[in-house]
């Protein structure tokens, strides 16, 4: 795909974002699911908001609100394009399940519409323009979800604070490293099928915390970061813990202590803990046999609580990608 293109298709794979230990730093890839955008060019200068199909239809048509647009309202004005851009989307991450929905849409958008560029943009520009569209979901900037999603893999991303010379209207930055991924870790992911919106899942957490808390805290951290990098998979038994968002947050998912308690009586369980902002659940082990197994066990104690939808898969290095 090229700029001599007038359409282009990109997906982009849905993310469990926080794990555990690393709020609103740390994220992975989930390509098991993922959103589509078709962006195609038009003579006017603005963003016309196509069709929705798949999941959540009823998005907003006003390109400003809409996730996948926003970015590309201030793409086209940075780069004074002198066309404009009719985008549609297939969505199938859910929004409010926790598994980086809005995250997904503005990445697809941004990487369709980079295919057309007379010059294209860099990984990090367009991790820019999509953490405008993120915004607009979560009202915030943090790259857990839009990294993971745009570069693929396991990511570590803390936003650039601007400097003095910089203004409010300096496109939000990030910086993004790649984290190792053990061999052959596997995630089950369990997302019940009720929806919790980002920004109200925000909206209870207390803005403070205790000396000791975040002590603890940044040791878990740390320690992940540790065993991500020697390979030592079991540092992560002890310390793959949310200990600061989980216990405010867990009251919001139905069955989640039992769902969580499922996941960890199984001796290969390496952590469990809420994706995003819930109420999507994942649980981390190493293989694809004990994932298997953990699955059944989450999902059995999901049932009582209601019907979810499950997924076993291995992480790998992939991000969002122009389809053919």
């Amino acid at each position: 795909m090229n700029s001599a293109s007038n359409s282009a298709r990109a997906f982009a794979p849905a993310s469990v974002a926080n794990v555990a230990v690393g709020f609103d730093l740390m994220g992975f890839s989930a390509g098991v699911t993922g959103d589509i955008a078709i962006v195609e060019k038009i003579k006017d200068r603005k963003i016309v908001v196509g069709p929705t199909t798949g999941l959540d239809l009823n998005l907003p048509t006003d390109p400003i609100l809409n996730t996948s647009t926003a970015g590309l309202v201030r793409l086209i004005k940075d780069l004074d394009l002198p066309f404009g851009f009719r985008v549609s989307l297939e969505k199938g991450v859910p929004m409010g399940s926790g598994l980086g929905g809005s995250a997904a849409s503005a990445v697809a958008s941004i990487v369709a519409a980079n295919a057309l560029l007379p010059k294209p943009l860099t990984k990090n520009e367009m991790l820019s323009y999509s953490l405008i569209g993120e915004h607009v979901a979560s009202g915030g900037y943090h790259a857990d979800n839009v990294a993971p999603s745009l570069y693929g893999g396991l990511t570590l991303s803390t936003m650039r604070p601007k400097t003095q010379q910089e203004t409010q209207d300096t496109l939000p930055t990030a910086d993004v490293t790649r984290l190792p991924i053990p061999e052959d870790l596997w995630c089950v992911l369990l997302h019940p099928h009720i929806s919790l919106k980002t920004k109200e899942a925000r909206g209870i957490l207390k803005p403070t915390l205790s000396l000791q808390t975040h002590i603890s805290a940044t040791g878990h951290l740390a320690t992940v970061l540790s065993s991500l990098y020697t390979g030592d998979t079991s540092l992560l038994r002890n310390h793959l813990k949310d200990i600061v968002i989980e216990p405010q947050r867990s009251h919001l998912i139905p069955g989640f202590s039992e769902i969580q308690k499922s996941a960890l009586t199984h001796n290969e369980t390496l952590g469990c803990s809420i994706s995003g902002a819930g109420p999507s659940i994942f649980a981390l082990t190493i293989g694809q046999h004990a994932a298997l197994e953990i699955k059944n066990k989450m999902v059995a104690a999901s049932s009582k609580h209601g019907p979810s939808t499950s997924w076993v898969f291995q992480l790998k290095n992939e991000g969002a990608r122009v389809l053919k």
